[in-house]
């Protein structure tokens, strides 16, 4: 009886060690190498999100970041936001910073287009995707992110110059342009200047007397000249200025400002035209200061949630998806006025 006994209570022994180890079996096997790690959260699970911003320099930015934390929140998606205030060092470390969290999917719109090879492979080798936001990064390995959402820059700077090649297609003579341009080296600098150059060429009428960054932004801060002290100095160094072309609005209202304590009008003794498309803008040309803008739609956050849940889960996006946007000038604002968002 004893030693039937004992083997009863063996056969139990074994049979509990082999259902304990069939239940561990699963979760002891982690993700293969080099898979993401939100592979699992896109099946159903919550999603984290690392989303580094470039700052808070304008009206624009600001209506791009509560889009994304709204959209986010809407989603169901777990944000982690950081603000580089407009460093490209800040931005590296905060991609880091949401390697080390394991996040499942890092956005980000970077400062300038270079330098961002090393920080992109970490990112791939932790086996998290990257979504560009807004503005393009310059690599040959376009395998280090995901997709691209936001804008054709190069298409904006061209209608701002098709624009003006038809407001001058009666005139004669020489037509004097000066030039705000966005932070050096960022992508919608880059292109809003190459895509501007591009649709003047042809007429010989049109030259840029000066160009110069204004940084996106109106005033000026501790460090860099803005969009109104640049413009302070363009007319004290040129004293024939027909057109003042700025690659977003915050740097068209500084200018405006600088126009008129000069004494000059603004829209009408010097035509202005601006790329962005937020209220203030709208509301400067109905008053005649703006003669058009050129609109670059910051509401991205639904389309980036939308592209984030995708990658996560594995499936394939396009490698490029443009927002809509149009183009305004001053016999369209006061109608369009009413309908902006930011």
């Amino acid at each position: 009886m004893a030693r039937r006994a004992v083997l009863v209570l063996s056969a139990a022994l074994l049979a509990s060690s082999a259902l304990t180890a069939c239940s561990t079996q699963g979760p002891a096997a982690g993700p293969a190498p080099g898979q993401a790690s939100g592979a699992k959260k896109g099946a159903g699970g919550r999603i984290t999100m690392g989303f580094a911003q470039v700052g808070a320099e304008s009206g624009w930015r600001t209506a791009n970041t509560k889009s994304v934390q709204e959209a986010a929140k809407k989603a169901g998606i777990e944000l982690k936001f950081s603000d580089a205030q407009q460093k490209q060092e800040n931005q590296i470390k905060a991609i880091r910073t949401f390697i080390q969290q394991k996040v499942d999917v890092i956005a980000f719109s970077p400062v300038v287009e270079s330098g961002w090879d090393t920080v992109l492979k970490e990112a791939k080798d932790a086996g998290i995707p990257v979504i560009l936001t807004d503005r393009a990064v310059d690599t040959k390995d376009t395998s280090l992110y995901k997709t691209f959402l936001g804008s054709d820059f190069v298409k904006e700077g061209k209608a701002a110059g098709e624009w003006l090649t038809a407001a001058y297609a009666n005139e004669q003579g020489p037509v004097n342009i000066v030039e705000l341009q966005g932070t050096t080296g960022s992508a919608p600098a880059n292109d809003r200047k190459a895509g501007f150059a591009e649709a003047i060429r042809a007429d010989g009428r049109f030259r840029i007397v000066a160009s110069q960054s204004g940084e996106f932004t109106r005033a000026k801060g501790k460090t860099r000249a803005k969009g109104k002290e640049v413009m302070q100095a363009f007319l004290k160094s040129q004293k024939d200025i027909n057109v003042l072309y700025a690659h977003n609005d915050d740097m068209a209202l500084g200018a405006i400002q600088a126009i008129e304590e000069s004494g000059k009008k603004p829209g009408t003794d010097i035509k202005v035209i601006s790329v962005d498309g937020i209220k203030d803008a709208f509301v400067a040309m109905t008053e005649g200061k703006i003669n058009v803008v050129v609109e670059c739609n910051p509401l991205l956050g639904d389309q980036l949630m939308e592209l984030a849940k995708k990658v996560v889960a594995g499936e394939s996006v396009p490698a490029r998806v443009e927002t809509q946007e149009g183009v305004f000038p001053q016999d369209k604002a006061a109608a369009a006025l009413p309908s902006r968002k930011y």
